[in-house]
């Protein structure tokens, strides 16, 4: 989350005609993130997140928006797109299309143990479950063909070392099949500082704008490589085990999915490390945003290379 589309309390006033939610009674930017442009919005009936899409398509909104109302309806603490007096859920501001959603009370946990994780990954595996059950898809837009293009644009800002770890790794990448593997609905970005926990210890899930079609399992190590690993960019064994096992109590892994573990941790740890350098390379023009660190990622990544044989004992 971030602020690239300054938004004036007048037009927010405006936006909010439209919706029964009442007067506006605060407004601020919110800086995390580097997608979108988010707001913290307070109203005489509540709080809210006000989103204007800086980049996303306009015709895939309806498919990130209507997952979240989806999930919000199916048990999953996520915010609530709030509709329009006409019914819509999308909206616009400032040219921007934009919606409004319900604001999760709580915070992340900077250092989540084995414990927070495994409650994680049963949050996780209930956002597999229950998107089961959506009924629209979006194909994944950073999948392999965008690794392999972005790698090429990115490299003449990289040393040669560098540039020759994504070539290869996206050869090892292009290698296995996992067509087979359980597709569904994955979250995408389901990083420790999405999951907001309030006072009762229930976790709330946030940030479903990375959302798409693709292997149950990819999103599973996206999840890992940011929950269960050290400082040094290792993998902490304990957290991932304890991962996996809250996850495995609504989705049990099936055997082929046990066998590409390693190539999934990989792999997530590529895409991450790619969009990262897309950010500190080609950055967008913010009022306020929080960069992420990209050599974190290039050193998970070349740490899942040399540990290949051990990442297997996080499923034993």
């Amino acid at each position: 989350m971030s602020v690239f589309t300054p938004v004036s309390a007048a037009e927010a006033r405006a936006l909010l005609a439209h919706y029964t939610l009442g007067e506006l009674e605060g407004l601020e930017g919110i800086a995390q993130g580097v997608e979108n442009t988010n707001y913290f919005l307070t109203t005489t009936t509540g709080a809210y997140v006000l989103t204007l899409f800086e980049h996303i398509p306009r015709d895939d909104l309806p498919f990130y928006v209507g997952l979240m109302d989806h999930l919000a309806h199916h048990d999953i603490r996520c915010p609530a797109p709030m509709r329009m007096d006409d019914g819509e859920m999308i909206s616009e501001v400032n040219g921007k299309p934009a919606c409004i959603v319900t604001r999760l009370a709580g915070a992340p946990k900077a250092h989540p143990d084995a414990a927070v994780c495994r409650e994680a990954g049963h949050i996780l595996g209930g956002i597999h479950v229950a998107g089961v059950e959506y009924d629209a898809s979006l194909d994944n837009p950073r999948a392999r063909a965008w690794r392999e293009r972005f790698a090429e644009a990115v490299k003449p800002k990289l040393s040669r070392a560098e540039g020759e770890l994504i070539d290869t790794e996206n050869r090892y990448q292009a290698i296995p099949d996992d067509s087979t593997l359980p597709q569904g609905v994955i979250h995408g970005d389901f990083f420790h500082d999405n999951v907001l926990w309030d006072e009762e210890g229930a976790g709330g899930v946030i940030d479903f704008y990375f959302a798409c079609d693709d292997a149950l399992l990819y999103d599973v190590a996206i999840a890992v490589n940011d929950w269960c690993v050290n400082l040094d960019a290792t993998l902490d064994h304990a957290r991932a085990h304890a991962f996996i096992a809250g996850y495995e109590q609504l989705r049990p892994l099936e055997d082929f999915e046990r066998e590409l573990w390693p190539v999934m941790l990989r792999r997530a740890a590529l895409r991450t490390w790619l969009g990262r350098l897309g950010y500190n390379y080609f950055p967008r023009d913010s009022h306020m945003t929080i960069p992420k660190d990209h050599q974190f990622s290039r050193r998970l990544l070349e740490h899942h290379i040399s540990h290949a044989r051990s990442l297997e004992d996080t499923l034993a």
